[in-house]
């Protein structure tokens, strides 16, 4: 590749399109944090229209020595792919996705909700109409009668960290380097979107080669304030019955290692949100499981009559506190440790706003200068309940018959067993998050990849493509009910062209298992949540639908193995993990209106329920809703 060069006698300048200059400009980016320093934008995805095939497309190719690049088949797709990969890599390094204009543009906000949800960088390039109008509308463009400015693009901006169109190629400069900035702030980023118009794109412009040089982006670790950090101290000295709530903040910050120190040396307990399961591991004796609607009896029952919550790096989701029902101990306070002031001062708590890492070691520190540790009556009491649990937990994995079709427990079961360390285990919806927060046994850090922020179907197979671009040498699993794998199946043909080597367990429940349960317990009766033919009452509640989930997974290019058993199961997961191409493992459970086999839920979570109906299950239902929202407490 070779591009014109001037010099004058104040800087030198290479004549360049947008798109070019671009492309360049992200090759030279990179992010620093303890010393390692990893690539910003590791590659791109992207489908090409008309509204990005000459300008972005082209400087693709024009760079394809210095910016690898991935053909995605759907464009949420793709940012789903890219949010993988830079959770698997600390969010040191993430990818870039182009698309076209309109529907490929519009195709990117549910991903970039996502992203921004969940705290994940990732950098959306949309094409945009002409900047220019020399025709007004072009293809694709709505018209907005009450502002020429708009255009689709604009549903971007609510769902993104930092939005700007770059309708001049100047204005690509600060633009660029903002968007640099953002991607790299532990507190302020997400998604990222530079709106791209077509002809600005193909414009070429005289950049300053100091535009270009080699960027090192320090991944900062802010420490805690002195005063709030003696505060804190002094809150975790006054507790008898302290708990840790670990949230994605913990992994965020790679601060497993400082927990668990902190963990050990004060005995306190340690459950996990979704996002934090895996801070510790599954044995570490202060380990006591998911908290909230989907956690353990252990972890909950401790909420429930702790005085000190100390929260590492969550938000405080409806899930985790049972929608406010929780923490119900009338002296119960929170600390609240956290990189973002804005969830540090949830639930009335003491905020200690820094890094999870550090702010973990310098608590450590000072607790253990005069052996500060709960007591001994406390540990025999969350250890005992523990075991307990596990024995639960056991239960439900266990598979006394291995010729019958398998519960969706002790499929699970049947993976935990030929698993190790090195495994990950992708989910984001149905019926599986649950069954996996209250379950999973997670042995390393970055084994349990649940997202849940956002907890969108469709998420786990491009996830899987990302988190194994990022993971090459490690097995990754993407866990599916027929519902997720529906939505969004596409991407199994991007694995397949590309090799990329992750395991599909596709589990077939014949509906929304989920929110079939859901809608039971509400007063919903199921209503519009197996995949079965109509009724003539007009429910769906006919024979199933003949719809073969294994041979449609074949048709896109991959390897399938069913299994009928709980023997077959063994054999074909152990099969997958060995492969080294895309291989799916296709089962069928009971019925979407079959229980999945883990204990019910250990707390509330709020969805309101009719007021009035006259089906004697929604009654019923308001009865119980309103016993529960009676105990709701706000934190003040």
């Amino acid at each position: 590749m070779t591009a014109a060069t001037s010099t004058t006698a104040t800087t030198a300048t290479t004549r360049l399109t947008v798109a070019q200059a671009l492309v360049r400009f992200l090759s030279a980016q990179y992010t620093e944090r303890d010393g390692e320093r990893q690539r910003l934008i590791g590659a791109t995805w992207g489908i090409f229209g008309h509204g990005n095939v000459a300008g972005i497309g082209q400087a693709l190719v024009e760079y394809a020595d210095v910016m690898p690049y991935h053909q995605g088949r759907n464009e949420q797709s793709m940012v789903h792919a890219a949010v993988g990969y830079a959770r698997q890599s600390g969010r040191l390094s993430t990818h870039a996705v182009t698309t076209s204009i309109g529907p490929g543009a519009t195709n990117l906000v549910t991903g970039a909700a996502l992203a921004t949800i969940n705290h994940l960088p990732v950098l959306l390039l949309p094409g945009d109409v002409f900047a220019a109008r020399p025709a007004d509308p072009v293809l694709q463009q709505l018209e907005v009668p009450y502002a020429g400015d708009l255009s689709v693009n604009d549903s971007l901006r609510p769902v993104s960290r930092y939005f700007d169109r770059i309708n001049r190629p100047e204005a690509l400069i600060p633009a660029a380097l903002q968007a640099m900035r953002v991607l790299t702030d532990p507190v302020e980023t997400g998604a990222v979107t530079l709106a791209l118009p077509q002809d600005v794109q193909a414009e070429a412009y005289d950049w300053p080669e100091e535009f270009f040089a080699e960027r090192v982006w320090t991944v900062r670790r802010p420490q805690a304030d002195p005063v709030e950090l003696a505060a804190a101290v002094e809150a975790v000295r006054a507790a008898r019955r302290p708990l840790v709530v670990a949230g994605g903040g913990v992994h965020h910050s790679r601060a497993e290692e400082a927990l668990a120190e902190f963990a050990a040396a004060t005995r306190i307990p340690v459950a996990s949100t979704q996002a934090g399961k895996g801070s510790l591991r599954h044995d570490h004796p202060q380990d006591v499981g998911g908290i909230g609607h989907t956690g353990t009896a252990t972890a909950d029952e401790l909420g429930r009559t702790a005085d000190l919550v100390i929260g590492v790096g969550t938000r405080y989701t409806d899930f985790t506190t049972a929608s406010g029902t929780l923490f119900d101990n009338p002296d119960v306070r929170f600390l609240n440790l956290n990189i973002a002031a804005f969830d540090g001062h949830k639930l009335a708590g003491l905020p200690l706003v820094a890094d999870a890492r550090d702010a973990l070691r310098a608590l450590t520190a000072a607790l253990t200068e005069d052996g500060r540790r709960v007591a001994d009556s406390y540990v025999a009491e969350y250890a005992d309940d523990k075991e307990r649990w596990e024995q639960r937990v056991d239960a439900c994995y266990e598979a006394d018959e291995p010729d019958v079709r398998p519960t969706q427990s002790q499929i699970l079961g049947a993976l935990d067993a030929i698993v190790d360390e090195s495994d990950i285990i992708i989910n984001a919806a149905g019926s599986l998050p649950g069954d996996l927060h209250k379950l999973w046994r997670a042995r390393s850090r970055d084994q349990y990849h649940l997202e849940y922020g956002y907890s969108c179907m469709g998420y786990e197979i491009p996830a899987a493509i990302g988190v194994k671009l990022a993971a090459p040498d490690r097995p990754v699993w993407a866990l599916v009910g027929d519902g997720t794998y529906l939505m969004m199946p596409t991407e199994i043909v991007t694995a397949v062209q590309e090799g990329v080597a992750i395991k599909l367990l596709l589990v077939q429940n014949h509906g929304y298992a989920s929110i079939g349960g859901l809608s039971e317990s509400v007063g919903g009766e199921r209503f519009g949540t197996a995949y079965r033919y109509p009724a003539a009452d007009g429910t769906h509640t006919g024979a199933p639908l003949p719809v073969d989930l294994a041979a449609n997974a074949a048709s896109l290019g991959m390897r399938v193995l069913r299994a009928k058993t709980v023997a077959d199961l063994r054999t074909a997961l152990a099969e997958a993990r060995a492969a080294d191409t895309p291989t799916c493992v296709y089962v069928e459970t009971e019925t979407a209106d079959t229980v999945s086999g883990p204990p019910p839920a250990q707390a509330w979570w709020d969805v309101p329920v009719a007021e009035t109906a006259t089906r004697p299950s929604a009654v019923k239902a308001r009865e119980q809703y309103e016993r529960n929202v009676a105990t709701r407490r706000r934190h003040l």
